[in-house]
């Protein structure tokens, strides 16, 4: 089969540039926005037109169908990228670099010609993701070895964590189950989220990435043996009802039913339901009581059998 090609030198150009992926790095929030504003080469003067004119402008590459990862520019690094490299920060042409370096090192999403309005969530939830598993493996790489074995600790504590979500979906069965860990690790702390269908007779469907950053955030626990705690919210599957919690009377729906667990001793084990919903119902920040989630139900943490052997300790 022969294969046609272009022969206007305009075509074959439109052609390689299809070829070509696009980068594109967004100041998502207003006050990253005014940050900018102090540069005389920065065009724009209000946020909602910069965001317009950022769609606009992403539309037409996915219309010329251009791929184009977008990342989240933030100010402050732009003018430490800019000090390292000796460049002026009030050029374009920086800005071009910086956000180049952004696409090649940063967190990024692909555009797939959805608003930004629901891009950019995606793309700040995946820079939370980046920054947490950033932390967390850089407390692994510190961890050392177990005091006690000789054991390389962050290893030691990965293949624990891989355990425990295991043993933990294992014990929560049947059900759309949404996994949090936090740990205190000072400012910022750390937080991961898993999410995880499980139905009888087959493995967890979950995203491998999501999983990845959860165990590291765990491990990371684990290994150094530091406060936190992994909470539960388990949303029964709609065939389920007969084995799942109780239904709300109020609107007819299966209940979601929180549980808890703190890690202690580089386990997880289970909180009581009044602990549960102390936890669940106090806020982080002022230490005050949060009225209880309509249609929640607050449970005890599972019983979660720790593996055999000793827990390797720093």
């Amino acid at each position: 089969m022969t294969t046609t090609r272009p022969t206007d030198p305009s075509a074959a150009r439109r052609s390689l540039r299809r070829e070509i992926p696009s980068a594109a790095a967004v100041l998502a929030d207003e006050r990253d926005f005014t940050a900018m504003r102090r540069y005389a080469s920065f065009p724009f003067d209000d946020h909602a037109g910069y965001l317009r004119q950022m769609e606009a402008l992403l539309r037409t590459l996915a219309a010329q169908g251009v791929l184009t990862t977008v990342g989240l520019f933030d100010p402050d690094a732009y003018a430490q990228y800019c000090t390292d490299r000796l460049l002026d920060p009030d050029r374009p042409d920086s800005r071009s670099r910086y956000t180049a370096e952004v696409a090649r090192t940063g967190a990024t999403v692909t555009y797939d010609g959805e608003p930004l309005t629901q891009l950019l969530p995606l793309l700040v939830a995946e820079a939370d993701r980046r920054a947490n598993w950033d932390h967390a493996t850089a407390l692994l790489t510190r961890a050392g070895r177990c005091d006690t074995c000789g054991a390389d600790l962050a290893h030691a504590a990965f293949t624990r964590a891989g355990q425990a979500v295991q043993r933990l979906l294992d014990a929560l069965g049947d059900g759309s189950h949404h996994l949090v860990c936090s740990l205190a690790t000072g400012e910022p702390s750390l937080l991961a989220v898993l999410h995880a269908d499980c139905r009888p007779g087959a493995s967890p469907q979950l995203a491998e990435h999501d999983a990845l950053v959860f165990c590291t955030v765990l491990a990371a626990g684990l290994a150094l043996r530091t406060p936190g705690g992994i909470v539960s919210r388990t949303t029964p599957h709609p065939d389920d009802t007969a084995r799942g919690p109780a239904t709300d009377p109020a609107r007819g729906t299966p209940r979601d039913t929180v549980r808890g667990w703190s890690l202690r001793d580089a386990w997880p084990h289970a909180l009581t339901a009044g602990e549960v919903f102390t936890a669940y119902c106090t806020d982080a920040d002022t230490g005050e009581p949060v009225p209880p989630e309509p249609g929640v139900s607050y449970a005890a943490g599972l019983p979660v059998t720790p593996p055999p052997g000793h827990a390797c300790h720093p």
